[in-house]
């Protein structure tokens, strides 16, 4: 059939399509059919159309999100992760090297401890963007800095990145300019005697050295010099021999009088220069230096550390005695202005200002006189007196042979030096009143008595047989008494006073066939194996065997032969002359084992002053009976045992006891410790004496000459 349509009914036609359109579906009206075979047909339905999507865009990555990251990872250090978050064309330009370097040299210059950052606000346009963002500088030389910044950032491959800068790193920080600290030193704290009465103070010094390059007579010069300084020429030659020419090379620092009775020669020297120096000066040389101690270059290993501390790193610290454990307190705090250069070193802005702090001063316990005395008795021989006074802990003179002198290194001490000291076989730096361990020989018996009373029940009355020698362990392993001819019936109490052998081999083989840890629990408590806790000087810990310990040492079991051992002071058994004394001290004062103390009181620059009082820090394990029979049998020894000849005329009344330790080599170390009046102790003595052999003949001399030295300036003065 043929259909034609009028333009009217077309126009009809569209209009209920585009009706039909917008009824909901399911209620499609029917607008025109035509008769076909198969039915009515739907002649102007609409044909159904499935549009094209359009594409839905990648939402851009938060501007938030970038820069929080690269402020994370600032706080962190993680520079790399900072690095890739660059622009192209600023990774291009800045090598991931100097963009780390910038960050790590500028916070280093501000001593730097920790970055905090954190983000404000965030503007974006387009491919652009800014940040404004707070860092605070956690520093340990001006407190915590805090500088306000904007960041820059673009749109680039599908990401934020930071247009970087240097200002980013701080605000004043340009391309051109570089952070820096103009340091200002803190005057060190003196280190000082009880009566005030200088070891260690800042004094004024004169730096003597060579300018290469000006040089025109070298063997006159160095001759010359060799002779001012005591500096070998051999020395000087090495240390000007790789110089640049125009380098100032420091041959010696001298006190000012010597430059100034020198002061023609030296100018008529060309190439010789001379530099006014603020030092560390130790006027007394090698007295007291094991307890002073001495400065020293920051190590290598540890410059971080010291860093964050608020030191630059190229300073000269306390590395041993006093000045090391001090050095928090003596160092002060130095003072400096944290400033922006430009490349002619022209200041261009100061970031933070702070004024140095002087140090504080630290007296000790000691007095001058008697620590002289100390080191004149003790002389060359190798080995320690220790002085305390025993109703404080206070140390009264610690002397140590052999010594160093500490102005070795108060400009720094040359490689060659150094190498010398720390080689010599007599190990001058040790500080063998607190660090030289020794097997304490019979100087250790008055704790087996206390062991064998308090344990054992023992009485002071109880007897023991001495031939000369003793078998009870087997007649493989036969023992001999220092007196071989025997000491006969003998008691306990006597046997101290005598020190005789077989006593205490028999009081060591009780205790082990009791408990074998009896006899170590108490030494232990007596204040051996460990340190003393003693303030301002390094000290080892010593070491009281068990089976424990030689068993996971030796890999061997405790015998009987280890406690017998261990009963006469020998075996694996080893002490300090510190503790000993410590001990000794304790005997006397009626059982208080103090902490001894070397650092009287802290005197701030204010004035303020921050003292430290006696410290008791355990009882001996010991009943006042058993202390009461220790201190009866040591009264005995000057008077009628192992050092009556020592003793013999003394002025005063003493307690003691001689020791011998066998060592392996051909002489035993010789000991003597006592306390001194006998009735109201006032000083506490231990003495050793290195390879030197018998106590009694040895060490208790100078025992008795230390006493000596100590009661002469405990009298007053003569009258007007």
């Amino acid at each position: 059939m043929d259909v034609r349509w009028s333009r009217r009914a077309f126009l009809k036609l569209a209009i209920a399509s585009l009706a039909t359109a917008c009824v909901p579906a399911g209620d499609e009206p029917v607008v025109g059919t035509a008769a076909s075979s198969d039915g009515p047909l739907s002649l102007f339905s609409p044909p159904t159309i499935t549009p094209t999507p359009l594409p839905t865009p990648t939402p851009r990555p938060s501007v938030d999100g970038t820069v929080t990251a690269f402020l994370s990872a600032w706080a962190l250090g993680d520079y790399e992760t900072m690095y890739a978050m660059l622009s192209a064309a600023d990774r291009a330009a800045v090598p991931f090297e100097q963009f780390r370097s910038r960050y790590v040299n500028s916070q280093t210059e501000a001593t730097v401890m920790a970055v905090q950052n954190e983000l404000r606000s965030v503007l974006s346009k387009d491919s652009s963007a800014s940040a404004s963002f707070r860092s605070v500088w956690q520093t340990n030389l001006f407190g915590p800095l805090t500088f306000d910044n904007t960041m820059p950032l673009l749109w680039e491959d599908n990401r934020w990145v930071v247009d970087w800068s240097s200002t980013l790193v701080l605000p004043q920080l340009g391309e051109d300019l570089t952070l820096a600290l103009l340091d200002q030193p803190a005057t060190r704290g003196n280190i000082y005697e009880r009566n005030g009465l200088g070891l260690a103070v800042q004094g004024e010094a004169v730096a003597i050295g060579l300018v290469p390059g000006r040089i025109t007579d070298e063997a006159t010069v160095v001759a010359r010099i060799s002779a001012i300084t005591g500096v070998t020429p051999d020395v000087i030659r090495r240390k000007i021999a790789n110089a640049r020419p125009e380098w100032f090379v420091l041959i010696a620092v001298v006190p000012p009088e010597v430059s100034i009775n020198n002061d023609e020669l030296l100018r008529s020297l060309p190439g010789v220069d001379r530099r006014e120096l603020t030092v560390r000066m130790y006027s007394n040389g090698t007295l007291a230096a094991h307890l002073v101690g001495y400065l020293g270059s920051i190590p290598t290993e540890n410059l971080a550390d010291w860093r964050k501390r608020g030191y630059r790193g190229d300073e000269l610290v306390g590395r041993s005695g006093v000045e090391g454990w001090g050095e928090s307190l003596l160092a002060g705090k130095r003072g400096g202005s944290l400033v922006t250069l430009t490349a002619q070193s022209r200041i261009a802005a100061q970031v933070a200002q702070v004024p140095p702090r002087p140090g504080d001063s630290i007296y000790l316990t000691i007095d001058k006189g008697l620590q002289s005395d100390a080191d004149n008795i003790l002389g060359q021989r190798p080995g320690a007196i220790v002085v305390l006074d025993p109703n404080t802990g206070y140390v009264l003179a610690m002397a140590s042979y052999p010594r160093f002198d500490p102005n070795q290194f108060v400009t720094g001490i040359d490689a060659a030096a150094w190498s010398a000291l720390i080689s010599d076989p007599s190990n001058p730096l040790l500080a063998r009143c607190s660090q030289g361990l020794y097997p304490p020989g019979s100087v250790f018996k008055p704790i087996t008595l206390m062991a064998g009373m308090e344990k054992l029940g023992l009485s002071p009355n109880t007897t023991y047989t001495c031939t000369g020698t003793w078998n009870r362990l087997g007649n493989e392993f036969v023992k001999s008494c220092w007196l071989k001819s025997g000491h006969g019936t003998i008691s306990l109490q006597e046997g101290l006073t005598q020190s005789c052998d077989v006593v205490f081999y028999e009081v060591g083989l009780a205790l082990q066939n009791s408990d074998p840890q009896l006899l170590p629990d108490v030494a232990r408590a007596c204040g051996l194996g460990r340190p003393t806790g003693i303030t301002g000087v390094q000290e080892a810990d010593g070491l009281v065997p068990d089976r424990a310990w030689k068993l996971a040492q030796r890999g061997e079991s405790w015998f009987p032969g280890d406690s017998v051992n261990l009963a006469i002071g020998q075996g694996y058994l080893l002490t300090t002359p510190l503790q000993m004394a410590n001990l000794m001290a304790a005997i006397a004062n009626g059982g208080r084992l103090y902490r001894p103390q070397l650092v009287l009181r802290i005197v701030e620059r204010t004035g303020t002053e921050r003292t430290t009082p006696p410290e008791v820090v355990a009882n001996l394990p010991a009943s006042p009976q058993t202390l009461a029979v220790i201190r009866a049998a040591l009264e005995a020894v000057p008077v009628r045992g192992t050092a009556r000849e020592a003793f013999a005329g003394v002025g005063f009344t003493v307690a003691g006891k001689t020791g011998t330790s066998e060592t392996g080599q051909e002489k035993p170390h010789a000991w003597f410790v006592g306390y001194a009046p006998a009735e109201a102790p006032q000083v506490a003595v231990a003495v050793i004496v290195e390879h030197a052999g018998e106590g009694s003949k040895e060490a208790a001399p100078l025992c008795r000459q230390m006493m000596e030295a100590y009661f002469a300036r405990q009298a007053p003065p003569p009258a007007a």
